[in-house]
């Protein structure tokens, strides 16, 4: 039998049976929007014929809610045709769809057909042209509607819009009535009135009794609201609760315990009073709303952020500045004068009971401990740890977080690293924040400008959060490998504190105490199992590393204990396992590097420069050659501008000087000069070679070598003087670490000399210069009898005497 039901001023004919939805508890009006829980197996099967063919659904309330399965004597004869919008799957089998009723149909025949419910409906037409007296009847009942909705609060703006601007009665009356807060007898009552004006009456009928009860309360409010609004407010210091929508939640649905659970935890977090009074106003918000409504959700979203980051909560600090440096020393080998500066940190912390100051910056390069540094500090202080990587961040809104206006918003990083940590005063490690990028979404550097600020971070405001939050009492610590990479804004908001790489003697002792036991706990072995003895542990430092961390030192021991893992794993290992020097080769293959890159012979036009990088500091080996040609200076080895632009700079100081020199002041008529830096693959810049490559030069035109056993570093002028260089502790180290015994420095960089590690200040000698005539003095080598014969035909005596 054919059914025809209109839909938007078209006809639709629906052929065959319709499966059938009985509801418990519940009637659904035409043009009623409404979520269900769908639970029983003969209507989850009809929801699933459903979904997977037209979409129509019959839903028909239940005489008795308690029948399990209804026959149709159980049912009503009248229901609602409505069509399926929305399907959700839950995990236990259960379903949540949202329908929209279309119109009134009657109930001819049902039946049970493979597992559901199918239903025949008759018609069941309603008045199409209503009379005058429905026309006339509709405002009263409208207003009457109207001042329902304004004293109770329990319905949506937009369904009481929608109400109150519809002019057709039936259509009206459907809206109103989807609306009231009646039993199922009486919504049944007004579904089956298919006369308008029947349907009027009966909602006016339903209505005054109704306003009768709520005025009355609202009168008992009014009476009795100053002395409970003071009770309440001594109960509760924050703001009285708004009223909340009692709207009536899905059929099942948790819509109310949901609402409670906020509102509880709401009160729970103890926000400050603005704080609070936003979040019952969103409470408020949600409690109008359908509940599968995109906007719910986003509601619901917010307030969980809102009440779930701390507002109060904070651990108590513990600022014991002994178990504080047992801590660092426990953790972290060396690094004396770090550790100090730590430490004086956390006494002025616990003198002044605050943490305002400034935030402290870990330059160092990669693997000496930096992030372990900042995971001991909070240790020390009985707080919560949370590492956060700026690395690749190029968007403002991961600082400061997304507009609620777009999807998929949240909050930006510091918010996220505060509901983490779960407490007010965490330490925060801002890790690698030179690598911050910048790009038409925004500069996240300068986003942390205001994070960073002891002046302004105490009212940091999120775009998500939309509220004002304090950060006063966070400890920010940054790492970084480069403070170039550092915005100079950010940069002044920070003190830094410079971390140099280690030395040999100091990678033997943490390789003894740290590194090898986690690597044989790691990989299943006993200390007892395995030795590894001292000549292996420092031939794995020079020939198989060479880094100013220790993260490489770490994957070689971690590859030796994979070796002997995997003899123990095949029962070859009874006895002690002793790793020898000898067995390198066959553990960990060829050496990757020569045991000193210092050449000791054949020194003529070659310089020992210095070079700092990320990984700490390098020897740079400058090779000069005097060839035949017509004064071209050729330069190689992937040189950047600026040190093009010092090269240049090293040989016009030679032109200008070439008499004084020993050199014949017109070699450039008929000679070139190639100017060399091995590793051409590695670019190399910067003016502290200058220099280096004025001695590497002199050196070649005057046929006199250097000596092997002097590095130098510093910015050479027109004038010879020798200027200031930075990164001078890792240059010093490296310069160490490569044999080097007289390291010649700028004048102007002799306060630096504190930072350079006691071990490298005792063991090498190290001169400050001021000008290119000390540097060739200390550089260049003395002759012997037969190089004095050779270097008096160029005049080379000059230099040496």
């Amino acid at each position: 039998m054919a059914y025809s039901v209109r839909v938007d001023d078209k006809i639709i004919r629906l052929n065959g049976r319709i499966p059938l939805l009985p509801l418990r508890d519940v009637v659904i009006f035409p043009r009623m929007n409404l979520p269900l829980f769908v639970g029983r197996p003969q209507s989850v099967a009809a929801i699933e014929r459903a979904a997977a063919g037209s979409k129509w659904v019959f839903a028909c309330t239940q005489r008795r809610p308690e029948v399990f399965a209804p026959s149709q004597g159980d049912l009503y004869d009248v229901g609602t045709l409505v069509r399926l919008l929305q399907v959700f799957r839950l995990p236990d089998g259960t379903m949540r769809i949202l329908v929209e009723g279309i119109s009134r149909a009657r109930l001819a025949r049902l039946d049970a057909t493979d597992g559901w419910l199918d239903a025949e409906l008759g018609n069941c037409r309603e008045e199409s042209e209503p009379g005058g007296d429905a026309m006339e009847l509709l405002r009263p009942v409208q207003n009457l509607f109207a001042e329902y909705a304004q004293i109770s609060q329990r319905v949506p703006e937009d369904a009481l819009s929608a109400a109150l601007a519809e002019t057709d009665p039936g259509r009206a009356a459907d809206l109103m009535s989807a609306q009231l807060l009646l039993k199922v007898s009486a919504r049944q009552e007004l579904l089956e009135a298919l006369d308008p004006m029947q349907r009027l009456n009966a909602l006016a009928s339903f209505l005054s009794p109704e306003l009768g009860i709520l005025r009355l309360e609202r009168k008992i409010e009014r009476e009795g609201h100053l002395a409970m609004g003071r009770a309440r407010r001594r109960e509760d210091s924050g703001p009285p609760r708004p009223a909340r929508s009692r709207r009536e939640p899905p059929p099942d649905a948790d819509g109310d315990s949901e609402f409670d659970e906020l509102e509880q935890k709401i009160k729970a977090t103890r926000m400050p009073k603005a704080v609070e009074e936003k979040a019952r106003r969103e409470l408020d918000r949600l409690g109008k709303m359908a509940a599968l409504s995109p906007e719910a959700t986003v509601a619901r979203t917010y307030l969980e952020w809102l009440t779930s980051v701390p507002w109060r909560k904070q651990t108590k600090d513990r600022i014991d500045l002994v178990e504080a440096e047992r801590l660092l020393d426990a953790d972290h080998f060396g690094l004396t004068k770090v550790k100090e500066r730590i430490v004086e940190h956390l006494a002025v912390m616990k003198l002044s009971k605050k943490v305002r100051g400034p935030v402290l910056c870990l330059i160092g390069p990669p693997g000496v401990g930096k992030t372990s540094l900042g995971r001991s500090i909070a240790q020390a202080l009985n707080r919560r740890f949370v590492r956060m990587s700026l690395g690749g961040v190029r968007d403002e809104a991961e600082i400061r977080g997304h507009r609620r206006t777009y999807i998929g918003s949240m909050p930006g990083r510091i918010i996220q690293a505060m509901r983490k940590a779960g407490t007010m005063n965490p330490v925060i490690l801002l890790d690698e924040i030179d690598k911050l990028g910048t790009d038409f979404r925004g500069d996240p550097a300068s986003a942390l400008l205001e994070v960073l600020d002891p002046e302004q971070n105490g009212s940091f405001n999120d775009h998500y959060l939309e509220v004002d939050y304090d950060l006063s009492r966070v400890l920010f610590l940054t790492t970084a490998n480069l403070s170039t990479g550092i915005p100079p804004a950010l940069q002044d908001r920070m003190e830094v504190i410079r971390i140099p790489g280690y030395l040999e003697t100091e990678k033997q002792e943490i390789a003894k105490r740290f590194l090898l036991p986690r690597q044989l706990t790691g990989h299943g072995l006993a200390a007892t199992e395995v030795v590894l003895e001292e000549p292996a542990i420092q031939r794995v430092l020079r020939e198989y590393t060479r880094e100013a961390g220790v993260r490489n030192l770490e994957r070689s021991l971690a590859s030796i204990c994979r070796k002997v893992a995997r003899q123990k794993a095949a029962g070859e290992l009874n006895d002690l396992r002793t790793v020898t020097a000898t067995e390198l080769d066959t553990l960990l293959g060829p050496p990757r590097f020569t045991d000193n890159p210092i050449e000791r012979r054949g020194r003529v036009g070659v310089a020992t420069g210095l070079a700092w990088t990320e990984a700490g500091g390098e020897i740079l080996i400058i090779e000069s050659r005097v060839l035949p040609g017509r004064g071209r200076l050729i330069l190689t080895g992937k040189l950047g501008e600026t040190m093009r632009e010092s090269a240049q700079a090293a040989l016009s100081y030679i032109r200008s000087r070439a008499t004084e020199l020993g050199i014949d002041p017109n070699f450039y008529r008929e000679q070139d000069l190639h100017v060399h830096v091995p590793e051409g693959g590695v670019p190399k810049d910067g003016p502290s070679a200058g220099a280096a490559i004025a001695l590497s030069i002199v050196s070649a035109l005057t046929g006199v070598p250097t000596r092997a056993s002097v590095a130098l570093t510093g910015e050479i002028t027109l004038r010879g003087r020798v200027l200031a260089i930075g990164g001078l502790p890792e240059k010093a180290v490296a310069a160490y670490r490569a044999g080097i015994r007289t390291l010649l420095i700028p004048a102007q960089n002799t306060q630096s000399l504190v930072e350079v590690p006691a071990e490298v200040r005792e063991k090498m000698r190290i001169v400050p210069v001021s000008g290119m005539n000390q540097v060739l003095r200390r550089g260049l080598l003395s002759l012997s009898g037969e190089q004095r014969d050779l270097a008096n035909k160029k005049g080379a005596n000059r230099l040496v005497a």
